[in-house]
């Protein structure tokens, strides 16, 4: 029974000698993996997330006060760059261009009339030819409160709100139908402090919606605020990413979503985890390597990291094995491969 018992815990030591080895030195377990020296894409990323918004938007307003006449569009109606979307009653408008346009003629008259019989340099000629002038400020006056009576869309979109009815009275201020651009959105993504100094302009971002678990878009970086956020003790910096949106996705404005936005980007590198990656006593960037069943330090340079693979820019050749070692504290039960009596 005992021999028995000594060839068990013999075998199970042959198990466990690929990957821990007992080590005297406080009792610690050392837990060793071998990992082949590959190359791979390695990309650098920090996170932010917030909320979807559009780019483009617009709140449209008649350029003068009146009564809304017309109204061409309901909320969610799609229009073109041009499309009449709202009219007020022009009638009080049009009487204003025809007074106008009558003064303006009768300054024409009377100063041709003058000219006839006075030198050009006489005062009542300069007067009659101010008097030309004011009558025409007149007129294009009126004739622009004319053009403003219609609300026309300055760019393709989808009308998000209308926020007046056919027969009310408006001010020039009064918003009339709240215009948006859905092909053109952004995520307002809030970045934290520890990560924004690597933010640029023009980054290139990876967007995945909560609501859309199967999509993601891609953006770039359009804006980062110089003002911070702070929210539960963090403080935070607004980011905004641009991208456009496929005409038959089901994104909406206040979506929350979560963007990645690339900081460093490698392609066909050579790669070893981060927990091979250890430091010799002058701080230099040391691996261990297997070669011919010995493990030996060898000293590299490192490249860029992602905090789980990281990038080796010499020192390593494509398969090499390198050896991951991990130290942990032995368990109560079951310390090291000791033989039973």
């Amino acid at each position: 029974m005992k021999s028995w018992r000594i060839i068990t815990a013999l075998l199970l030591c042959l198990v466990l000698a690929g990957t821990v080895a007992c080590a005297g030195q406080g009792g610690e377990e050392v837990s060793r993996q071998l990992i082949e020296v590959e190359r791979g894409d390695l990309t650098v990323s920090v996170s932010g997330s917030g909320n979807i918004g559009v780019s483009d938007e617009a709140s449209l307003a008649f350029g003068s006060a009146g009564r809304v006449d017309k109204l061409y569009v309901e909320e969610g109606d799609k229009v073109s760059e041009g499309d009449v979307l709202a009219k007020l009653d022009t009638g009080a408008l049009e009487l204003a261009l025809a007074q106008a346009q009558l003064a303006l003629d009768e300054a024409e008259y009377n100063l041709k009339q003058l000219k006839k019989r006075l030198s050009s340099t006489s005062d009542r000629v300069k007067i009659a030819e101010s008097q030309v002038e004011v009558a025409q400020l007149g007129v294009d006056e009126a004739q622009k409160q004319l053009d403003e009576a219609a609300i026309t869309a300055p760019f393709d979109g989808l009308v998000a709100s209308v926020d007046a009815d056919e027969g009310d009275s408006v001010s020039a201020v009064t918003t009339i139908v709240h215009l948006i651009d859905p092909a053109n959105m952004e995520l307002s993504a809030e970045v934290d402090e520890i990560d924004i100094a690597d933010v640029r302009v023009g980054q290139r971002a990876v967007i995945e919606v909560d609501a859309l678990p199967a999509q993601q878009f891609e953006g770039v970086v359009t804006l980062i605020s110089s003002l911070s956020i702070e929210e539960a003790g963090l403080v935070l910096y607004e980011v905004r990413i641009g991208f456009d949106v496929p005409p038959d996705s089901e994104l909406k404005v206040g979506m929350s979503a979560t963007a990645d936005i690339i900081i460093q980007q490698r392609d066909n590198v050579l790669l070893v985890p981060e927990r091979a990656i250890e430091r010799d006593s002058q701080g230099n960037a040391v691996v261990k390597v297997m070669v011919d069943e010995q493990i030996e330090e060898r000293p590299v340079v490192t490249g860029i990291s992602d905090g789980i693979q990281t990038e080796i820019v010499d020192g390593l050749n494509e398969g090499d094995v390198v050896v991951v070692e991990t130290r942990a504290k032995p368990t109560p039960t079951g310390m090291g491969c000791g033989l039973p009596e």
